[in-house]
């Protein structure tokens, strides 16, 4: 089955957005930025929810032309070129190699992952990744925490409806700045 993870920057005050949206606060140094590429590079597919979507989409597919950062110019091209997945009720048709899933979530997503292909990659969002927490199909969390505190947005994970048990699997700091919690969900 292939394994679904999510990855995701916070702010110290378990924020993924700033009070009007902002995602102006990320530090992508080197080694986070390996760590990144990395991770995603071994994925099949990235899935997202409308906004996330908006946000990347917004963003990637011309990016060399707005940005000369390592990161970005590297992460551009494999964005293009993975598959991704966007759920949305209203969105009807997307771009640069894009499906579109607008049914019941945790049905659509169990369909994936019991389909053919390798890991797949849950970027960004709150309430998309909360309603899949929630219906325990998120296998692996990767959550980057960042040297800010952004006073209010979106919280991690929306607000899911019951307590949900994670392992602790791996912690490290990347470029004397952000700090990886990498979590699993309780075994059963």
């Amino acid at each position: 089955m292939r394994k679904l993870v999510h990855f995701v920057h916070i702010s110290l005050d378990g924020f993924i957005d700033g009070p009007n949206g902002e995602f102006d606060w990320t530090i992508m140094g080197g080694e986070l930025s390996a760590y990144s590429l990395a991770l995603v590079g071994e994925a099949d597919a990235f899935l997202y929810g409308r906004p996330v979507w908006d946000m990347m989409s917004s963003y990637w597919p011309n990016a060399e032309s707005m940005s000369d950062h390592e990161h970005d110019l590297a992460f551009a091209p494999l964005w293009r070129k993975t598959p991704k997945v966007v759920f949305s009720r209203t969105l009807q048709e997307a771009d640069w190699n894009t499906s579109v899933i607008g049914g019941n979530l945790a049905e659509e997503v169990t369909a994936l992952k019991e389909g053919p292909g390798g890991d797949m990659i849950l970027m960004g969002g709150s309430a998309l990744p909360g309603i899949l927490a929630e219906a325990d199909l998120i296998d692996e969390y990767h959550v980057v925490v960042h040297p800010v505190v952004l006073g209010g947005g979106k919280p991690l994970l929306g607000h899911p409806a019951r307590r949900l048990g994670l392992d602790l699997v791996e912690s490290r700091s990347f470029d004397g700045q952000t700090t990886l919690l990498r979590y699993r969900p309780k075994s059963a």
